[in-house]
């Protein structure tokens, strides 16, 4: 295989290795390359509840591609064109959002795969992802590179897991905190313990099917309980957060009045 489309994320994962992740919401290169730099395993690039567009994401992935941490996009939906674009533009990982049925997730496979084995529109001599037609059978190669991770955030989609978790091509699955909370009945509320236990039971559901287990926390003891019950790519904090974190507690040592950080809710 071409150097250029090896996934060491993807690989890391099918050998269960734990992988440490941040989430970028920022939308912009700068602060992609800057993240890149201080040595997460991974950075997930949002396209979901961040106003990226996809100029915005080609230039996030072309800030980090240097560097050892790896892009993983989530796109604000999974619709086929939608993942055309993403792909096309040299993104290897996707997180699709809202994959509620073993239907839907078959789907998106067939989105992100070349005929015979999926939908994926040709053209991948106008595109990045092939180096504008420079990488040598590009299309006979790339399916292998892909890393598909579908995110299960409803009730829906916890009744369907263990069908999702069936579909081949589907590498692992995302919980999503915050959604999954309301949609059990306790909005902003991800650490009652009934949410709590859903999650232990759903991550070790996940990776008792051979799939990777994925969760974001942007509290540190969190994502401590969710790697000690098997979730093996963590996203640990939100760049923005911790942005502005970091200036509630600055502020807060030269002004009076001011407590340092805000209690922030789920995600």
């Amino acid at each position: 295989m071409n150097a250029l489309l090896t996934n060491p994320f993807k690989e890391r994962l099918r050998k269960g290795e734990v992988q440490i992740g941040l989430w970028l919401s920022s939308t912009t290169a700068y602060m992609a390359e800057i993240a890149a730099t201080s040595g997460y395993d991974w950075l997930l690039i949002d396209g979901e509840h961040a106003p990226n567009t996809i100029q915005d994401l080609y230039h996030q992935l072309q800030a980090v591609a240097p560097y050892a941490s790896q892009p993983v996009i989530r796109p604000v939906e999974g619709s086929k064109p939608l993942i055309k674009q993403v792909l096309d533009i040299g993104a290897q990982t996707l997180l699709i959002p809202m994959v509620d049925t073993a239907d839907q997730a078959r789907q998106v496979v067939s989105a992100t795969r070349y005929p015979p084995y999926g939908e994926r529109g040709v053209g991948a001599s106008v595109a990045r992802a092939a180096r504008w037609g420079r990488i040598e059978n590009y299309m006979a190669q790339v399916n292998d590179s892909l890393c598909l991770l579908v995110q299960v955030e409803s009730k829906t989609a916890l009744d369907n897991l263990d069908e999702i978790l069936d579909v081949e091509g589907i590498d692992g699955v995302f919980i999503g905190p915050a959604d999954l909370s309301a949609s059990l009945g306790y909005p902003d509320n991800a650490g009652h313990p009934e949410v709590q236990r859903i999650i232990e039971t759903s991550i070790r559901r996940i990776r008792a099917a051979g799939k990777a287990a994925g969760f974001l926390a942007v509290a540190p003891d969190m994502a401590q309980q969710c790697l000690a019950w098997g979730a093996n790519f963590v996203a640990v904090g939100v760049d923005t957060m911790l942005y502005s974190d970091a200036l509630d507690q600055r502020l807060a040592m030269f002004k009076s009045g001011k407590n340092g950080p805000r209690v922030k809710g789920s995600y």
